[in-house]
């Protein structure tokens, strides 16, 4: 026996390496048929690793100090070897991370990864979702400039609108009665150490789940229905090593091409990646003329702006806006279709769930701008983003309450036995 192979069975004896090998890649049979859309899943473990790397590195150089912060972020851009390069990778992983998962979640749509038996894998991808936006949230305010400054701020305040119990909770998270140095500490810590740690636990359960039901296809069939009787090996299945590793290398090297002429070429990138004001120290005396989230968040912001306050509270559009993230987790239970896959869907799911990504998009691009910059509506006070926001939020709900009776008498083809390619 060789080294190499005495070495292996060494470790055999004391962890079941081989044994995950084959049960997670050389003997885990995906379909054959997985096509574009099927990327992004592989690439969203990749950003994962981008940015716990680039972070550590950060974290050596950053200070955690309201009187340091944007002093230590200008010292890592400017002084430290290569640390404008790490911090440029961090914050254009930080975009291109939720670019990778709302891919991932439309593939989810297109081909109803949600449906029995993949439930739980849904689940566990909504919860990775919000603990993205929690990293997010709380990595914003790190670099200490005038708009991650700002908006903390803002976000904070909505927590203030919750009846009853909103001023003391919004006080919890600010560990102050201001958004100052206990905030940014807390921050950091939540950034760094605890939601990285859940966001990893949920990511392997993720992947665990996926791979004990078995992955969906683009014709949403189950493969272990057709097996060989000798072997009991899918008809329709490949192993996933070395087939698709070799094949997501292509996509990786892809990704990465894009990835590197963002850093390299504009990190900023019209100031959807990197808000000029945050380039700016932040004053808690001075206000940005316009104050808004990154762009991955703007289309719950568009939501919550577009719910008038009642009584002075803007705790309805809190609600409205927290209703547009949660609702996901309702999908496996709010289609009553009888296939999976978009390709055998009728008119009445394909067209709603069309209009249901363009006012997601129109939403997103209405959060990003002030709500007066299209004018008002004739002689009255409402403007007219903020009438639009209004619709296409109905519009994004009614694609989901309405969903039971769409998917109910659409007209939808017959599945085939075996996945067509």
């Amino acid at each position: 026996m060789s080294k190499p192979a005495a070495l292996i069975q060494w470790i055999d004896e004391r962890f079941p390496l081989t044994a995950n090998w084959k049960a997670h890649l050389s003997e885990y049979y995906a379909p054959k048929n997985f096509n574009f859309w099927y990327y992004f899943g592989s690439l969203a473990l990749l950003v994962l690793v981008i940015q716990v790397l680039s972070g550590i590195f950060l974290t050596m150089h950053y200070k955690p100090d309201a009187a340091l912060a944007f002093g230590s972020v200008e010292y890592i851009m400017r002084d430290v070897p290569w640390g404008w390069l790490v911090r440029y990778i961090h914050s254009t992983g930080a975009s291109m991370f939720f670019i990778v998962v709302y891919l991932h979640m439309l593939r989810g749509l297109l081909y109803g990864s949600y449906r029995k038996p993949r439930e739980l894998i849904w689940i566990f991808g909504m919860l990775i979702y919000l603990c993205l936006m929690a990293e997010a949230f709380f990595g914003y305010l790190l670099p200490w400039g005038q708009m991650s400054y700002w908006g903390a701020q803002v976000i904070v305040n909505l927590f203030a609108a919750v009846p009853f119990v909103g001023e003391d909770l919004s006080v919890w998270i600010r560990g102050d009665y201001v958004v100052g140095d206990a905030t940014l500490n807390r921050f950091f810590a939540f950034h760094v150490i605890a939601i990285p740690l859940v966001l990893i636990g949920l990511v392997a359960a993720h992947i665990i789940a996926l791979h004990e039901v078995g992955s969906n296809n683009p014709d949403g069939i189950d493969i272990k229905k057709k097996k060989d009787p000798k072997t009991g090996i899918p008809l329709d299945g490949i192993p996933f090593h070395p087939y698709y590793t070799v094949k997501d290398i292509v996509g990786v090297v892809v990704f990465l091409m894009v990835f590197t002429i963002v850093v390299f070429f504009m990190p900023e990138v019209g100031g959807y990646f990197l808000e000029y004001n945050n380039f700016i120290p932040a004053d808690p005396m001075k206000t940005p003329p316009h104050i808004a989230p990154v762009w991955y968040f703007t289309p719950y912001y568009a939501m919550l702006r577009a719910v008038p306050a009642m009584f002075g509270s803007q705790f309805p559009g809190v609600i409205v806006m927290g209703a547009g993230v949660v609702i996901f987790f309702l999908l496996p239970w709010l289609d009553r279709g009888k296939v999976r896959s978009i390709r055998y869907r009728g008119p009445l799911f394909r067209g709603w769930l069309y209009v249901f990504i363009v006012s997601f998009v129109i939403l997103g691009w209405l959060g990003v701008k002030p709500t007066d910059f299209l004018g008002k509506v004739g002689s009255t006070d409402l403007e007219w983003a903020t009438l639009l926001a209004r619709i296409f939020t109905i519009v994004y709900f009614l694609f989901f309450l309405l969903m039971p009776f769409y998917t109910a008498i659409d007209r939808e083809q017959p599945e085939p036995d075996r996945v067509t390619g």
